[in-house]
């Protein structure tokens, strides 16, 4: 049985953006730079794919996994929720980051 998937370079992109996400925020708790905002980052960023895996896994077939957020969000999901207030947070860190390294510089 075979579901759909998003393509590869989104998938390619996804990783990197964890992964340099957590490099990013273990080095801000090393310098003691948004030390507390960082650790949050920390926590969802490894928190986060891994309950939208588990949750993706029983999907409904033709369905990829950005659909599958999507409805289960509009369903009220509280994973789905969780998912789209961890990606938003990252979203914020990232702007916090690079506005106050930037300042920093």
């Amino acid at each position: 049985m075979y579901w759909e998937t998003l393509p590869n370079w989104f998938w390619a992109l996804y990783y990197l953006f964890l992964f340099i996400t957590l490099g990013t925020a273990l080095y801000s708790v090393m310098k003691r730079k948004m030390h507390g905002l960082s650790i949050v980052a920390i926590v969802i960023t490894i928190t986060v794919p891994i309950v939208s895996l588990i949750n993706s896994i029983a999907r409904v077939e033709g369905m990829n996994e950005f659909e599958h957020l999507i409805n289960q969000l509009e369903q009220g999901a509280i994973w789905a929720i969780f998912t789209i207030i961890g990606y938003v947070f990252l979203l914020i860190w990232w702007g916090l980051f690079l506005f106050k390294y930037r300042h920093y510089s």
